[in-house]
């Protein structure tokens, strides 16, 4: 598994983002099976085992001692669902059995996470600086921005191609202007859902609703490969001018 240089000190590995010696990985939505199942949508248990996967050859071709989640390690707002409990713990004895240090930067699905049982021994922080990078979730800007460069998750990004009547989701990373930083936006660790269409969706985030998304370059990632895709821009007036797009 190769990894795709980002900006100095920054890597992608796959879905995730690898600074020093941790990777970074955002909106794994623990339990999202049990929430679609109550919205009368039937889906197969199969995410928690496709997570461990692929964290296991993420680490494995990396080397990283630390694990930092980016926000939304669960699904659930307001309560704990029997199989977010039942994941969390599993993902917690897996993480502390197979790194060195855990940390979680509490997104808007997060508020309870700290008061569970058997989350002891792992950092909790609102925000997050390693090196030259501020760690935020995304769903909210910071008063406080001290760094050169931003990592958020929150957004789910990819972009939605279409061929022929076939239309294929990938997910992507985003680096692009936020006032006088880069923001680099990361796709979500979660084999249910592709994310949203930059392409054709309103975005959710308030740090992109402030930037300019035409400016942002794209990397898509598929089957542990990163693909330039060049400028949201640019990628747009392609897709439109082709029909390669999604277009709905």
């Amino acid at each position: 598994m190769n990894t795709f240089k980002l900006m100095d000190g920054l890597e992608i590995c796959d879905l995730s983002l690898l600074i020093e010696d941790s990777m970074i990985i955002a909106d794994l939505h623990l339990g999202y099976e049990q929430y679609l199942t109550s919205e009368g949508v039937m889906v197969p248990g199969f995410q928690f085992r496709r997570i461990v996967e692929r964290i296991e050859s993420i680490r494995d071709a990396s080397g990283a001692s630390g694990i930092i989640i980016n926000g939304d390690l669960k699904h659930e707002f307001g309560r704990v669902s029997r199989q977010e409990n039942r994941e969390i713990m599993r993902m917690m004895d897996y993480l502390q059995e197979n790194f060195r240090e855990i940390t979680l930067i509490k997104g808007n699905h997060d508020p309870i996470v700290p008061h569970m049982s058997g989350i002891s021994g792992i950092g909790i922080h609102e925000t997050m600086r390693v090196a030259d990078f501020l760690l935020t979730h995304g769903h909210v800007i910071p008063e406080r921005l001290d760094a050169e460069n931003i990592i958020i998750g929150h957004e789910h990004p990819c972009v939605g191609l279409r061929s022929g009547e076939r239309v294929e989701k990938i997910k992507c990373f985003l680096l692009g202007p936020f006032r006088d930083m880069n923001l680099v936006v990361m796709p979500s660790f979660n084999f249910i859902s592709e994310g949203s269409d930059i392409l054709h969706e309103a975005v959710l985030s308030p740090f992109l609703r402030e930037a300019e998304l035409e400016e942002f370059h794209v990397y898509g990632v598929e089957d542990f490969e990163v693909f330039d895709f060049g400028t949201v821009g640019a990628l747009m007036e392609f897709t439109s001018s082709t029909g390669f797009g999604g277009g709905w």
